[in-house]
């Protein structure tokens, strides 16, 4: 993961039985974008982190957090 960020969204996927393009195709970005995010390689946008948030109807704060 980015040594800035961490990021919950495979928990999140699992928990809803969804795969990286279900998740991508539900937000509206591509399969290697959520792929990227999850590996910590890209930090996604406030929109892009606002929208996976919403679409699992949790605060952005539980999906994404600064490293210590």
């Amino acid at each position: 993961m980015s040594a800035d960020l961490n990021n919950r969204i495979r928990v999140f996927r699992a928990e809803h039985r969804m795969s990286q393009g279900d998740l991508a195709d539900a937000i509206g970005v591509s399969r290697k974008t959520i792929s990227t995010i999850e590996v910590g390689r890209f930090v996604p946008s406030t929109v892009i982190a606002l929208k996976i948030a919403r679409h699992f109807g949790a605060p952005v704060e539980e999906i994404f957090s600064l490293a210590d």
